[in-house]
């Protein structure tokens, strides 16, 4: 017998759902899903199988629960590349920044509370609450894609949401946001609940400007969100941690399963943290290649959101569902980010920004117009 999701007991919230998930397409450049896209470099490579080889001897035994060693590099990287000071008890570690947001929402949302962010942002922010059973609200933004003050602080006001979600630089749109805009949010925040907020900075590394760890001081119910992923050219690790006031740390291992960093994840991740010079010369590489996006996208006609981040959102077209079909019919995979009239490009190499540049100079993106032939035939 044949049976369908629909036919299961699903929770009410999940119904009608999709997962979350960017189309796998084996098409010659992909730039879709903003990983870095440079290869882990030999040295590191070497480093994680020592490392790995090393763990492997006691795989017999379950692995440091608290994962102590890992935390304290991380709070040591965090402190080098800010200035601001953390300790080992102020960081909290798990697999991938997605799994920090659904322990952070287990803690301080869950049934009969409520999380709110600010749209268009990271779908995942309102999908884990929905699996975690937390409402969730979608808050406004300015038709640039910041995040206006007051149009806010009346959003949190009036909902008074148990977790308030900021991401600097934002997904999809790239932006980077103020502290003062943060610091105001938490203090309304504060004033109608008091409520978590949580600053999700996994592009942090590709920004303009300075992280906002130092707004940790004296708040102790913000936390910031992190990952090994971008960065770090880590997305197969899977590890990502967050920095907050100690007893947030405490609060969010209630809920942790046991063990849930396995000993070859925290063995890869130490020696990433070995390279950090290395890998941060990459960022280096990304971020000019992503100026360099925008500056000829502009060129091009395109309108472009200021990015932070290793990704460019650009537009505005009539149609871009079809836009991303006549780029990917060119050899090209960009997110069609659900965003109206806009598309995403994660920063690639020279050759392939290159590539994804050929393929955006035709202005039928622009104006929708209906080929003469079809895009394949036009690139043949």
């Amino acid at each position: 017998m044949t049976t369908s999701i629909d036919a299961l007991p699903v929770r009410d919230e999940l119904r009608g759902k999709s997962p979350y998930g960017a189309p796998q397409l084996d098409v010659p450049v992909r730039l879709n899903t903003n990983e870095n896209p440079y290869p882990l470099p030999e040295p590191l490579v070497e480093s994680i199988a020592a490392r790995v080889r090393e763990a492997a001897r006691d795989l017999n035994r379950y692995p440091d629960r608290d994962a102590v060693e890992l935390r304290t590099r991380l709070a040591a990287y965090l402190t080098e590349t800010s200035g601001y000071p953390v300790g080992v008890g102020e960081v909290w570690a798990a697999n991938g920044s997605n799994e920090v947001i659904q322990q952070l929402l287990q803690t301080f949302g869950g049934p009969g509370r409520t999380a709110l962010g600010f749209e268009p942002s990271y779908s995942m922010h309102a999908l884990i609450a929905r699996g975690t059973g937390t409402g969730w609200i979608s808050g406004p933004r300015e038709a640039d894609f910041s995040i206006g003050v007051a149009a806010a602080e009346r959003a949190i006001a009036e909902h008074r949401p148990d977790v308030v979600f900021v991401t600097t630089p934002n997904n999809p749109t790239g932006n980077a946001v103020p502290a003062d805009t943060v610091r105001a949010l938490y203090d309304a925040a504060q004033a109608a609940k008091p409520s978590m907020v949580i600053v999700d900075e996994a592009y942090v590394e590709f920004s303009h400007g300075d992280s906002l760890l130092p707004l940790l001081d004296g708040r102790p119910h913000l936390v910031v969100s992190r990952t090994m992923s971008k960065a770090f050219g880590a997305a197969g690790l899977r590890l990502g941690y967050l920095a907050a006031h100690p007893a947030v740390v405490d609060a969010v291992q209630l809920v942790r399963l046991p063990y849930h960093l396995s000993a070859v994840t925290q063995a890869t991740a130490l020696a990433a943290l070995d390279h950090t010079d290395l890998l941060l010369k990459y960022v280096e590489q990304l971020k000019a290649e992503r100026d360099r996006l925008v500056a000829e996208l502009r060129t091009l006609g395109y309108e472009v959101t200021a990015s932070d981040a290793n990704f460019v959102q650009f537009g505005r077209f009539p149609d871009a569902h079809t836009a991303w079909q006549r780029i990917l019919d060119r050899g090209v995979l960009v997110r069609d980010n659900g965003v109206p009239g806009w598309l995403r490009v994660t920063a690639g190499t020279p050759a392939e920004n290159d590539a994804f540049l050929d393929a955006v100079r035709d202005k039928q993106l622009l104006t929708g117009d209906t080929p003469t032939s079809s895009p394949k035939e036009q690139s043949a």
